[in-house]
Order: C-alpha cells, then structure tokens, then sequence
C-alpha cells in the first residue's frame, strides 16, 4: 500500500468511525415554554428540521401589525446549549432579534404597543451547537466525508460536525392572549456550505437567517 494511499485509508476510517457517533439532536417541546402543551409532531415539509409545531385557525390577513419582543434565553433543563458560553448564547439571541425583525418588518408593521389587529411574537433561543471547524470543512472536501454531506445536502439533512440553532417561535393575539400558532426549530445551512463551517458559530447564524426566512414565508 502506498504512503498516500495508507493516508486515504486512515483518513476515512476516522471518517466513519466519527460518523458512528455524530448523532444530531431534534428539538423537543420544551417543558418551560408556554406553548408545550399544544405542541403536536409536525409532519410537514419542514418535518425534520421542525419536529413540533401547533397551528390555529388562523386569517393572517387580518392583522396588520406585529409587536415582537426581546429574545430570551431558555433556561430549562431540557434545553439543548452543546458547551457555549452565555456570551456567545447572547450573541445569537441578539442576531436572532435582529434578523427576525427585519423578516416580520416586511410582512407587518412594527409595533410598539399593544393594539388591534397586532400580532405578538415570542422568540426563544433553545439551543445551538457550534461548527468543528477543521473536521467540518474537512468533512465537506474529503472524499469521504463529502460523500456523506453530499447525500445530507440532497435530503435537506445536517452535515456532519455542522453547528446549528435550535429555537421556539410562539404567536399570539396581542390583544387577547390566544395562541395562534407555535412551533420548535433547528436550523442549520446546505450539508456542502464550506463557508458556514469556517467559523464555530458560522453555521447557526446561517440557520438563523434561513429561519427567519421561512417563518415569514410561512405566514403569507
């Protein structure tokens, strides 16, 4: 066996026996959050990045407005924070209200007090993991390893050592209280994105972004 051919072969071993334990964790609906009673398995086109969910009737059309309150922490003891530090937990709840914002802002007019036909938005940061930077990027150009990201691409799944965002978006009528809608997320970039795995938290604010997205097209 040649030196390079011996690397190769090293090199997707540590590939599959990583892959053995790179299980991905699926956001739960968290005990602590208002809306976890209602929460029910969500089946739909986004099934796997968005496992529970709880939709009411709802005529979206109606409300003009959207008051959105600040991003809060979840602290409970189901949520799903791999080794980050408060100030990077900060960091995210922070890009989360600002991306968000921006999404709902083109939807509906921004709010500030309660009022009729205002919609308020609840956003809680329940978990995040950030990227393995060499072995993701390494994962995504190595024979190896990019066949297996190529294949989580094409299914819409999480690349391995990806980091990703998990988080709670809960809807309410502003004036009466009534939960309208809810629903817990992970969200994570393209399987092959290298430049979302260059930095550790580079792939859950991709995710963010992407969420942030999706919430407002799932809303029209």
């Amino acid at each position: 066996m040649s030196a390079c051919s011996f690397v190769q072969y090293c090199a997707l071993a540590v590939v599959s026996v990583s892959l053995i334990g790179c299980a991905s964790t699926r956001p739960m609906p968290y005990r602590q959050l208002p809306s976890s009673s209602y929460l029910r398995p969500h089946e739909g086109s986004r099934g796997d990045r968005m496992p529970y969910a709880y939709h009411g009737d709802v005529d979206w059309s109606r409300y003009r407005t959207a008051l959105i309150e600040p991003v809060s922490i979840y602290r409970g003891p189901d949520a799903q924070f791999e080794n980050v530090p408060e100030q990077d937990k900060r960091m995210l709840a922070e890009l989360m209200q600002r991306e968000f914002g921006e999404a709902i802002g083109e939807r509906w007019q921004p709010a500030t007090a309660i009022g009729p036909d205002t919609l308020r938005v609840r956003l809680t940061l329940t978990g995040a993991k950030p990227s393995k930077r060499v072995l993701g990027t390494f994962m995504k150009v190595d024979i190896g390893g990019g066949s297996y990201n190529a294949v989580q691409a094409a299914r819409g799944r999480e690349g391995a050592f990806s980091g990703s965002v998990s988080y709670a978006v809960e809807i309410f009528d502003a004036s009466s209280d009534r939960l309208l809608a809810a629903y817990v997320e992970k969200q994570y970039p393209n399987a092959m994105n290298i430049k979302a795995s260059l930095g550790a938290y580079d792939a859950a604010k991709a995710g963010i972004g992407l969420g942030a997205k999706q919430f407002v097209d799932g809303m029209r």
